[in-house]
């Protein structure tokens, strides 16, 4: 794991988000909170043509050497999907991938792989989806603190699906991995903190490019068919912030990992698509962000990688809590404090975990992940990772 400080990292990410968050409240409310009237067709002006972003992730995805990979990194990717097996399996029996395989399992295909955790097996495509949901509804997985986006929850959920219905080998597999969150993650920093901003849980909305390149891969797709992959891919985001303690947040990476899937098989067969599909005028980057910067897709491909910057969480919360529940602890260790030595509780917190973590009434566990409220009383109270995401009610760590 890099050398640096988690709580650093949190706080200039949390910054960056809330100069967003206030520049965007600020325009909806200067507007009336309703869109400009668009140019006539044809009227509005174009700025000069971006780098060819979309070809230049192309031909990384489809030739990028599998030595050229540094030895950390490798590391890096092994406890990443170390990471993402145990969240798949913890998180297996969950509401949300039970109600999904009871929905999806009349309609699947052939049953080409497994579900984590569970005995079922359903076709790759809703194998993916169904994994990807039992990964992330625990809240639990590898976190790109930069973007806070979760890099394998799309990218492995697909690659672990495809790979039981077409084996292959430990390298290209691990290959793939890395490639699909490198690509999934340089997205999310081009776009962040104002996609983010705008309302959208950027694991769901990146994650897409991440699975298609790496399944492209294992598919040996040339520049030209990875190409049309990725922009397949751009067609294809998902995910709200609004779905945030509900069963739908997981659906997210879930369907990600489904989408970019379907991009790539489509595209091994000639399906076309954009070739500026992410950088173009009306394209991914203009539909989905206020604001754009590129070079931090292209710049360094090869040579630095974002999975160096991943991380892994000590409670299954959102992650903007993570400091409350810490300072949380230690006052209560360092003071020995027991639930009836306490009155109340202030608590001073950046405007974004209120945004984000503001439940006040969590009724359910999976609510409960979303309440800085419920996550310092928990820490408070005793400390007990909240793992648990009942429909029940059942707080996590309880």
């Amino acid at each position: 794991m890099a050398s640096f400080q988690r709580r650093t990292i949190l706080r200039s990410t949390t910054a960056g988000l809330t100069t967003a968050l206030v520049a965007h409240q600020a325009s909806a409310q200067a507007t009336g909170d309703k869109p400009a009237a668009a140019n006539p067709s044809g009227t509005e002006a174009k700025s000069p043509p971006p780098a060819p972003v979309t070809h230049i992730l192309a031909r990384y995805a489809a030739t990028a050497p599998v030595e050229q990979i540094p030895e950390e990194v490798r590391k890096e990717a092994t406890r990443t999907l170390l990471n993402w097996v145990g969240c798949a399996v913890g998180g297996s029996q969950q509401a949300a991938p039970t109600h999904a395989v009871a929905a999806l399992k009349p309609f699947s295909g052939p049953e080409q792989a497994g579900l984590f955790g569970r005995r079922e097996r359903l076709d790759a495509l809703n194998a993916a989806l169904v994994n990807g949901i039992s990964s992330h509804v625990l809240d639990y997985d590898d976190t790109h603190l930069k973007t806070i986006i979760h890099p394998a929850g799309p990218v492995a959920s697909a690659l672990t699906a495809f790979a039981e219905y077409r084996p292959v080998s430990g390298t290209e597999f691990m290959n793939a991995l890395v490639l699909g969150c490198e690509i999934e993650c340089r997205m999310g920093n081009a776009v962040f903190p104002e996609h983010y901003a705008m309302g959208w849980h950027i694991t769901g909305s990146t994650g897409v490019f991440g699975a298609a390149a790496a399944i492209g891969r294992l598919l040996k797709l040339d520049e030209q068919h990875m190409t049309w992959a990725l922009g397949l891919a751009a067609s294809q985001p998902v995910g709200l912030k609004v779905q945030f303690g509900s069963d739908t947040k997981s659906f997210h990476p879930g369907r990600a990992a489904q989408n970019g899937m379907v991009s790539a098989l489509l595209a091994q067969q000639g399906y076309t698509a954009s070739e500026v599909a992410i950088e173009g005028f009306d394209g991914w980057g203009q539909a989905l962000s206020t604001k754009r910067n590129w070079s931090e897709v292209t710049d360094g491909l090869g040579e630095r990688y974002e999975l160096a910057l991943n991380t892994y969480k000590p409670f299954a919360c959102g992650i903007v809590a993570h400091p409350t529940i810490d300072a949380a602890i230690q006052l209560r260790d360092a003071n020995n404090l027991k639930p009836e030595d306490i009155r109340s509780v202030d608590i001073k917190v950046h405007p974004l975990v209120l945004n984000l973590m503001g439940k006040t009434e969590p009724h359910t566990g999976l609510e409960g992940k979303f309440s800085v409220f419920h996550a310092a009383a928990v820490a408070l109270r005793q400390f007990d990772p909240p793992t648990k995401s009942t429909a029940a009610g059942t707080s996590p760590g309880r």
